[in-house]
Order: structure tokens, then sequence, then C-alpha cells
């Protein structure tokens, strides 16, 4: 009879465990920012994203970003100068799960920031281009729809020069 009990009392112990963890799962999804780099106008931009969740706190997740974009016309001059700004990351994620969906999470990972400009004027083109790897952490918060969408409002420091605010849709598969 002992045995039988602690057979039982085993199984509910394990099933409790099993059903506590949640089963590992990759997601994806997109972005819209805004971003303020020091000295500049506030540039609207946007990104994808790809993650594999652990556990409820703990993910690492990929990305790339275009931070700013800038098209520029001189009339007076004949002269065009464009510009773009991009992000690619890698993350750590460990978040907080709250009440009713919510969470709130940190990151904390690498980035790579890259800047290519052009400029025209006449015949003339000149085109330059530069990268920069920084720590990039930021704090967010997230509501889940549903078991399969998850959305997501995060400001991130990717740059001392730089603050990114998000708004994100994520799909799990």
């Amino acid at each position: 009879m002992f045995k039988k009990i602690a057979f039982a009392a085993a199984l509910v112990i394990a099933s409790a465990a099993a059903s506590a963890q949640q089963a590992p799962q990759w997601y994806a999804g997109v972005d819209a920012s805004s971003t303020k780099i020091e000295g500049a106008d506030r540039e609207g931009g946007g990104g994808v994203f790809v993650g594999y969740t652990f556990s409820p706190n703990l993910a690492v997740e990929a990305g790339w970003h275009r931070l700013a974009e800038a098209d520029l016309y001189y009339w007076d001059l004949d002269a065009r100068a464009k510009a773009k700004f991009d992000q690619t990351d890698i993350s750590l994620i460990g978040t907080l799960p709250l009440s009713n969906g919510f969470g709130v999470y940190g990151r904390l990972g690498y980035n790579h920031l890259k800047i290519k400009a052009s400029a025209r004027a006449g015949n003339v083109t000149v085109s330059e281009s530069d990268s920069e790897d920084k720590v990039l952490y930021g704090l967010g918060l997230s509501y889940a729809f549903s078991p399969q969408i998850a959305g997501r409002l995060e400001v991130q420091k990717p740059h001392s020069d730089i603050t990114k605010v998000a708004v994100g849709v994520g799909f799990n598969f």
C-alpha cells in the first residue's frame, strides 16, 4: 500500500514540475521605432527579430533594425545627401512575468552599429561608411495577447548618444 501511495505522490510531483516549466520555443517579430541620435532630429525606423525562449524568465534574441534614414535634397545647390543608420544585435533577455499576461524585461547584449552616407553635388559623388561595436541594454514591458502573440514596448540604449523607443509584436511558434 505504501509503495502505491509513494508512486502516486511521485507522479503528482513530477507532473506538477513538468507543467510548471515552459517548453522551449522560437519566436519572431517586427517592430517600429523612434530613435533619438544626439545632435539630430528624432527619426523613425523599424526592424525584425528572432529569439529562443529557454524558460518563462530567460531568452536569447537576435535582430536587425534600421535606426534612422535621411534623404536630403538641396535645390539651390542641386545636391543630394543620404544616410542610413543600422543596428544588428544579439541579447539575453530576462523577464519577470506579472499578472494578466503582462511582464517586464531587461535586455543585455552586443550590437553592431553601422552608418552609410553618400552625397552628390553635380557630377561628384562621395560615399562613406563606418561601424562600431557596443554594449546594448534596455528595459521593456510585454503583454501576451494569446499564447502565440505578444506585444512589447521597449527603451534601448545601443550607444551612449542614441536612445531608441520601439513598439513591436512577436509570434511564438
